[in-house]
């Protein structure tokens, strides 16, 4: 996207990462249109002060900003899926849903409207063309890589989307180049995960738009035992140690099940938390085929975003379903997070992990 007829929409956010993408790309001969997202205001990012910046910065580089209001998408797709997950006894990723929506669909969509022959968001993602078509890769530097986040991209999105700050090598080279370019936003610190929750009171938000989910119960030790109250399971994730208010005499006591038709917390030693098989709903496949092998894959797979790639092996089902076996147990599968796939730094896709019923 070097080429002067090329026009090219970027997500600006109003943090640094996003100017630095506008910056570079409009250096490379594009034709640069910012566009922010709208999501509401307070703590909340792309709002209040974000929008100021995005501003300023689209100033700064003489380029056209949009503004597209995206509130009742972000409440309705993000903020209610968020609650609503939290009461099935489960830990949501909402930068995955907020990707997958308001970003990539909206944006996409608005791009066209104008145009463009590209978006272009500040992730520390490569995209590269393959034999069978676009490809997702983690960023070149792992600190930063943000393609957990991203495994539900379609390969239709990937055909139109572009990452500049993919090859960064650390967010210091980000700052450089911000201040390179006279980027007013250069110094500005780094954005929280869950922007809609900036005192990081999760229950609050899951109290204000689904109340009803927040009921107290039993906390339950594995054996049968009640050990003691809680005030919700909203409050309790897979592998919690602290702030459970119960003891075991025999160790440490970890939150290995979550039980909303019960309203059970139940615990026990870490032990009761290894597993090596899990199951995947809602797989996004980037791998050549329609999905998965039925007789298993070979792969590495992410749990979470800040844990490290386990070797697995991934195995397609019925419905875009999948069911992935580890090599070794692993404590701490959590129902609600993401499961990504990867071959070394190729990004497979991934699927979001089900919640035992037993």
């Amino acid at each position: 996207m070097t080429k002067n007829d090329r026009r090219v929409v970027v997500a600006m956010s109003g943090g640094v990462d996003s100017a630095v993408a506008a910056a570079l790309l409009q250096e490379q001969g594009a034709q640069v249109i910012g566009m922010t997202l709208r999501l509401g205001g307070g703590g909340t990012c792309c709002g209040g002060k974000d929008l100021e910046d995005a501003r300023r910065v689209a100033e700064r580089l003489g380029i056209a900003h949009y503004v597209l209001d995206g509130e009742r998408q972000f409440h309705d797709d993000v903020v209610v899926p968020f609650a609503e997950s939290y009461g099935r006894g489960e830990t949501p990723v909402p930068c995955v849903l907020c990707n997958e929506t308001v970003k990539f669909r909206d944006l996409l969509s608005a791009a066209r409207l104008l145009g463009a022959t590209g978006l272009a968001t500040g992730h520390y993602v490569r995209r590269r063309d393959g034999g069978n078509g676009p490809e997702l890769w983690r960023g070149r530097d792992p600190q930063r890589d943000q393609s957990y986040f991203l495994f539900a991209t379609t390969r239709a999105q990937l055909e139109m989307l572009c990452f500049p700050l993919g090859e960064m090598p650390d967010k210091a080279h980000t700052r450089a180049q911000a201040r390179r370019f006279g980027l007013p936003v250069a110094e500005k610190p780094d954005s929280q995960d869950i922007c809609f929750v900036p005192d990081g009171d999760y229950g609050a938000v899951v109290r204000t738009v689904r109340p009803d989910v927040v009921q107290p119960g039993e906390i339950v030790h594995v054996d049968g035992r009640v050990l003691g109250r809680h005030g919700g399971i909203i409050r309790y994730t897979i592998g919690q140690r602290h702030g459970l208010g119960v003891g075991g005499t025999e160790g440490p006591l970890y939150v290995v099940r979550l039980d909303p038709a019960r309203q059970q917390v139940v615990v026990g030693p870490r032990a009761a938390l290894l597993r090596d098989r899990l199951t995947l709903h809602a797989v996004n496949w980037l791998g050549t085929g329609d999905g998965p092998p039925k007789d298993g894959l070979a792969v590495s797979v992410r749990l979470r975003s800040t844990q490290a790639a386990l070797p697995a092996k991934v195995h397609g089902d019925a419905n875009g379903s999948a069911h992935v076996v580890l090599a070794e147990p692993f404590a701490g599968i959590a129902p609600g997070q993401a499961c990504v796939f990867y071959q070394e730094d190729l990004v497979l896709g991934g699927g979001w992990i089900c919640r035992e019923t037993a």
